[in-house]
């Protein structure tokens, strides 16, 4: 079961995503100029996407697939695209509404369903692939490989997530956050170390069925990321 710490951070990362930054969310995931900072984390994200699809069958007809933590939508649309069924799931309503705005008229051969809600729950059923682009970068890691196990348990073949990896400079802004009031703080991006990462997913009876196969980290400028995959083997 999800801690209190982790229910704590999903309440505040429902908040800062449908609220406080939901316009600058919708001008970094379009085309519209943005400032060179944001260049490099909408660059960023676009390879990260772009390799976590690289993961998945290129033929996706019949397959079932959770976008765990969609955003406005990108991932899943290209899934669709490869005639996977989607389940589009973000914890900000917004998000959701602005993520089907932007799907509706895109020629799919599959199709997607977007939801607003909490990926774990259970009611969502089973999947052949889940993708989690940089939706637990926020939790600490023993919440990212409890969330992990909860997923194991409903997926078929893989899951590919995404961790912020501990480096000095990812740390040193953790760090430097906490220097600003708490009422004017994004929700913290908690740094992990990979190789504790990989212990504690090792250590998890629930995820045995799904070791890591592979991991990628992408790094431009302020944005830093590493993508891991588990798969059935």
């Amino acid at each position: 079961m999800p801690t209190l710490s982790y229910l704590e951070r999903r309440e505040k990362i429902e908040a800062y995503f449908d609220r406080t930054a939901v316009d600058a969310w919708k001008r970094l995931t379009s085309t519209e100029p943005v400032s060179g900072i944001r260049k490099t984390v909408r660059e960023g994200r676009d390879r990260m996407r772009a390799t976590l699809l690289s993961w998945l069958p290129d033929d996706l007809t019949g397959a079932r697939i959770l976008d765990a933590g969609c955003g406005t939508g990108a991932l899943a649309v290209e899934a669709a695209k490869r005639g996977a069924t989607v389940i589009a799931i973000d914890l900000s309503p917004t998000l959701v509404d602005l993520a089907r705005e932007r799907a509706a008229g895109i020629p799919m051969t599959g199709r997607i369903e977007f939801l607003a809600g909490d990926m774990l729950h259970p009611s969502h059923g089973a999947f052949d692939h889940i993708v989690c682009m940089d939706s637990l970068i926020h939790y600490e890691s023993a919440d990212t490989v409890k969330v992990l196990a909860g997923l194991a348990a409903r997926t078929n073949k893989s899951i590919a997530f995404t961790f912020a990896p501990r480096t000095p400079a990812l740390s040193l802004m953790h760090a430097a956050g906490r220097l600003f009031p708490q009422s004017d703080r994004a929700p913290s991006i908690v740094p992990v170390a990979e190789a504790e990462l990989r212990r504690q997913i090792a250590a998890e009876p629930r995820i045995k069925g799904h070791p890591v196969v592979r991991t990628q980290r992408i790094a431009s400028g302020f944005y830093t990321s590493q993508a891991m995959e588990l798969r059935r083997p």
